[in-house]
């Protein structure tokens, strides 16, 4: 039996893939795996017992992972698996940035109570409310994964000229995008040629803030910025300025903060992108088979920190080693099975930065030579799936 803690609301549609050799709940203290959304576990104490940890979404800010990489704990995430429900809040914040639709509807419900004029009043109040069409406009992408794959496409769809970039974009990633974007590979050209600009990259120390002063000076006058990605991304008090100044005519947040809120020419949301009960159940659902594929064979798909390593099961006990990539880890932990009559049917190892992950399927191998593996220097964890 499998323990599994919750430390969020994880959809039944999650909970039911795991199946009876899975007990799941929010008060299991000596968990083999986590399921989390966005419950912060930057204070919790990790317990010895915890294999993995599953985030339902693609963000993992909240997650530990360097102390989780050291004790061995693989973390997944589950990109894509909400990405049509943030594509779709894209859109609608490409028309709300463009039509001033919310101020249009605050303006009409003070309307309220005038009776037969407010058909009189609407009319000659709407000019105040009008915005240009997106239909022939220039959207700049700047990242092209799941997500802004997904937006390129849709806008392209929907009359716009898009131009994209992502200096990660793999051949995969290539295939998936509308033959009509261009893609661009300097940023620079993102900045100078765009009507809109939406961004759809992870934090990290070289793109946080990648909307700031300096790059909004290289932004055609009157740009409008959209953020479904992470707060930090944007300097909102560049964009504040921006805005005061007119540079940006509107600037569409997921993340509101009290700077933002109240400030006219910003539409701030309460971080809805993935709040769809169809995302929710896609997250879940990956979560889930990622942690059971995990726990039961050892097989890693979509980890931040170990490399994914998916092998057939074969004769034998199975071996999972995580350790660090430095050399001879490898050849130690082959020896010690070697020296004590183990056959290696089938191994697969692989690795990602500093750490790495061995699997291996030996014949004639007792489970208690995984405590002796795991006794070498570079060695992280082991695990013996019989």
């Amino acid at each position: 039996m499998y323990n599994i803690k919750t430390l969020n609301k994880i959809s039944q549609a999650g909970l039911c893939r795991l199946g009876a050799d899975f007990s799941c709940s929010d008060d299991v203290q000596e968990p083999d795996a986590v399921l989390v959304r966005s419950a912060s576990m930057h204070e919790m104490e990790l317990p010895s017992s915890l294999l993995a940890i599953a985030r339902a979404g693609a963000g993992v800010n909240n997650i530990p992972i360097d102390s989780c990489s050291e004790k061995g704990i693989v973390v997944f995430n589950t990109p894509g698996a909400n990405a049509n429900a943030v594509k779709e809040l894209v859109i609608a914040g490409l028309l709300l940035s463009s039509r001033k639709i919310v101020d249009g509807i605050e303006w009409a419900k003070t309307l309220k109570g005038n009776g037969d004029q407010v058909g009189k009043m609407v009319e000659k109040g709407k000019s105040a409310y009008a915005g240009p069409e997106i239909k022939g406009k220039t959207l700049g992408v700047i990242g092209l994964g799941a997500i802004g794959a997904l937006v390129a496409n849709a806008a392209a769809a929907l009359g716009m000229s898009v131009c994209g970039y992502d200096p990660f974009l793999s051949v995969d990633g290539a295939l998936r995008l509308s033959p009509t974007m261009k893609h661009c590979v300097n940023l620079d050209d993102i900045f100078a040629q765009s009507d809109y600009i939406t961004v759809h990259v992870p934090l990290t120390p070289d793109t946080k803030h990648v909307i700031c002063a300096e790059n909004i000076a290289k932004m055609k006058d009157g740009v409008r910025i959209l953020n479904y990605s992470r707060a930090d991304l944007v300097n909102s008090a560049d964009v504040l300025s921006a805005i005061e100044s007119g540079k940006i005519a509107a600037y569409v947040t997921d993340f509101a903060t009290d700077d933002l809120l109240g400030v006219p020419g910003v539409i701030a949301m309460p971080h809805l992108g993935a709040s769809t009960p169809e995302s929710e159940e896609n997250c879940a659902a990956m979560a889930a088979d990622e942690v059971k594929d995990y726990l039961v064979n050892g097989n890693i798909t979509n980890s931040v920190n170990f490399p994914n390593v998916n092998m057939p099961r074969t004769a034998g006990i199975r071996f999972c080693i995580l350790h660090k990539n430095v050399p001879s880890v490898l050849q130690r932990s082959l020896q010690v099975l070697s020296d004590n009559g183990a056959n290696v049917e089938n191994m697969e190892n692989k690795s990602r930065k500093d750490y790495a992950y061995t699997v291996v399927d030996a014949s004639g191998a007792a489970e208690a030579l995984g405590d002796e593996i795991a006794k070498l220097d570079g060695v992280l964890r082991v695990r013996v799936i019989k």
